[in-house]
């Protein structure tokens, strides 16, 4: 079976876009920081790490320190498919990322994207 192209693409490649479609809507990169160190457990050196040695997607989320076990609280819909009905593990990852920057650019408080109580 052949991978998604995302899983071979690089984490520096995409993360870009997602500080520009945060930016564009007033947010920052800082918030967008907060978002992946939440969901995977990089602290900022190591998420710099990620970025200047462009991992690619596979690796960046099967590396990462500790997924967030309140990842699971993310629902809704990305790129017209529900998150939480994603089957493959690595691409329900993905998805939340996807869906945590969506949240993010659309103006949501911060403690609600982090699924705080």
């Amino acid at each position: 079976m052949t991978k998604h192209r995302i899983y071979t693409m690089s984490f520096a490649g995409v993360y870009p876009h997602y500080v520009t479609k945060a930016e564009k809507k007033g947010r920052t990169k800082a918030e967008v920081d907060q978002i992946i160190h939440w969901l995977t457990g990089y602290d900022q050196q190591g998420l710099e790490e990620i970025l200047e040695k462009k991992v690619v997607f596979e690796a960046f989320f099967e590396d990462a320190p500790h997924l967030n076990p309140n990842r699971k609280l993310i629902k809704g819909v990305v790129c017209g498919i529900r998150v939480e009905n994603i089957e493959e593990p690595l691409m329900q990852e993905v998805r939340y990322l996807d869906k945590l920057i969506d949240e993010l650019a659309r103006g949501k408080k911060m403690e609600k994207i982090l699924r705080a109580g």
